[in-house]
């Protein structure tokens, strides 16, 4: 591997590597891997002592053997191409169970359980007939029509819009998700407002929007939702989401990657054809030469690099927390087992007219009264993340993802609000149980709960995402535009870049942006 060069900023020195990549995330590996098995000679930076970014796992609980995915938890976008041809020794499994949904009709406590037997009767037994039901079924047939047309388009130069919608050839899908606001189809579609709840989730995951936002950005976050390896799964990595990227770093390694942790780039510097690289190590200050550089982080940080002026900021919207149960806590409905309740997503609060309250409250500038979130336990589906003493003690993780508390929310005391907030969405998730879920808590070695839960700040002071964007910036719709180049990839300099979750098609554990980048790199 072609080593080091030091050279005066300034000055462009030969390149020592074809490629430089900035950030070892997983679409920064992925983009090694590509480039290193095309023969590039290729070097990653990452600043933190481990590669993963925000797709990793690790032990938060002091003395206790369980491997959380820590931020990023599930994969739904990732492509079988992008694990087949990088020969990925990786595995996902579905889920038994799409999603509960706990809500109280007629005084009763009931919910809607979708996926697996009895999904017909449990939409019957909720809203009085099979109308719903069947509703449901001819909605998702068409977003699965979509996916199978637009999810191969991911890993191909972007298609001009035209094109897209062509390839689409459904006029009412395209008008439902591209061209009007998601909430008219909602609304359109299903009359039961716990049903709409359910549907209108998938379009504010990590996304600050209303269901008739004109800005369609709520389309855009619901299409990225249901397209996900043409089927709009959302599967379970084995081993925790690290297993992922400890794969990626596998193969780029293998490929004749070099990867180096403790290494920031603090400044880029190029001509069009040449570039080099501050570097900033525990050895001191250096830089490296090469033809092509990659940056898989946020286009601010991207602007920061080359210094020039930043893109407008952006706001993350999200609370994220970690739980380890010694027990599933026992629900109010017992028409359904809690190993079946919370083997898929288990909505909270998240019922249509919730989430427009919610909302609301939190646009005014105020902490939405009931929180709406949803909550997965990996550990149902794959066990392994847990220690075997606590797999056969019944530990269960738990892993919570708060909606529609954005980033300007905590701004005036991030502590406090995160405390208020995480105290608020479980008395809602508590709402639907017959015992506090605090009283179902593990403890660690030193005697406190195990619990820990991130706002949008604490996501931007971890991971440097700007203002806590789990998406870097706004998703945008999956074709090109006036300023999107070939590969969506592209930069106003020629030989640098954006392979992260900002680039056009990024957004998600999906790899896609990595692929794309090293296509463009490479000329493809």
């Amino acid at each position: 591997m072609p080593a080091d060069e030091t050279s005066s900023p300034g000055t462009p020195a030969h390149p020592a590597y074809d490629a430089v990549i900035v950030g070892g995330g997983h679409n920064g590996l992925v983009a090694a891997a590509y480039l290193a098995r095309a023969g590039q000679s290729v070097l990653v930076l990452e600043r933190l002592g481990s590669t993963g970014g925000a797709a990793v796992s690790t032990r938060p609980f002091d003395g206790i053997d369980a491997r959380l995915s820590r931020y990023s938890y599930l994969v739904s976008l990732l492509p079988q191409k992008i694990v087949r041809e990088l020969g990925l020794d990786f595995a996902v499994r579905k889920r038994t169970v799409s999603s509960y949904t706990p809500t109280t009709r007629a005084g009763r406590p009931t919910g809607l359980l979708v996926g697996g037997e009895g999904t017909p009767e449990s939409f019957a037994a909720l809203t009085g007939d099979g109308r719903e039901y069947d509703a449901w079924q001819r909605f998702y047939a068409m977003t699965g029509r979509v996916a199978e047309r637009v999810f191969p388009t991911l890993t191909e130069p972007l298609p001009a819009r035209g094109d897209l919608r062509a390839r689409v050839d459904d006029a009412d899908a395209w008008r439902m998700l591209f061209e009007e606001p998601i909430g008219v189809a909602v609304e359109e579609t299903f009359a039961d407002d716990l049903v709409r709840g359910i549907v209108l989730t998938d379009a504010l995951i990590g996304t600050f929007a209303d269901a008739h936002d004109p800005s369609l950005l709520q389309n855009r976050c619901f299409l990225y939702h249901v397209i996900g390896n043409s089927t709009g799964d959302w599967d379970v990595p084995v081993g925790g989401m690290g297993a992922l990227t400890d794969a990626l770093a596998g193969a780029a390694r293998a490929a004749g990657a070099e990867i180096r942790v403790l290494h920031e780039a603090t400044r880029i510097e190029t001509d069009g054809t040449r570039a080099e690289v501050t570097v900033r190590s525990p050895d001191g200050e250096h830089v490296v030469g090469a033809r092509r550089v990659l940056v898989n982080a946020s286009p601010q940080a991207l602007a920061e690099l080359l210094g020039e002026k930043p893109p407008a900021p952006a706001e993350g919207a999200q609370l994220k927390v970690n739980m380890l149960l010694t027990r599933l806590p026992r629900l109010r409905d017992h028409s359904v087992d809690p190993h079946r309740a919370f083997a898929g997503t288990f909505h909270i609060a998240e019922g249509y007219g919730q989430l427009a309250t919610a909302y609301r409250e939190a646009a005014a500038g105020r902490l939405p009264v009931a929180p709406p979130s949803e909550i997965y336990c990996h550990s149902l589906t794959d066990p392994s993340i847990l220690g075997p003493g606590l797999a056969a003690r019944g530990y269960q993780t738990l892993t919570l993802f708060g909606l529609h508390t954005p980033a300007r929310l905590f701004a005036a005391d991030n502590g406090t609000t995160r405390e208020a907030l995480l105290g608020a969405t479980l008395a809602e998730l508590d709402a639907h149980l017959e015992e506090p879920v605090t009283e179902c808590l593990a403890l660690d070695a030193e005697g406190r709960p195990c619990i820990e839960a991130k706002t949008p700040l604490d996501l931007e002071r971890d991971l440097r995402l700007p203002g806590g964007h789990i998406f870097h910036r706004d998703l945008s719709f999956p074709y090109a535009t006036g300023e999107t180049g070939r590969w969506g990839v592209e930069t106003a300099h020629a030989n640098v870049l954006l392979c992260g979750a900002g680039a056009v098609r990024g957004g998600g554990v999906s790899g896609v942006p990595g692929h794309n980048a090293a296509m463009a790199a490479l000329g493809r």
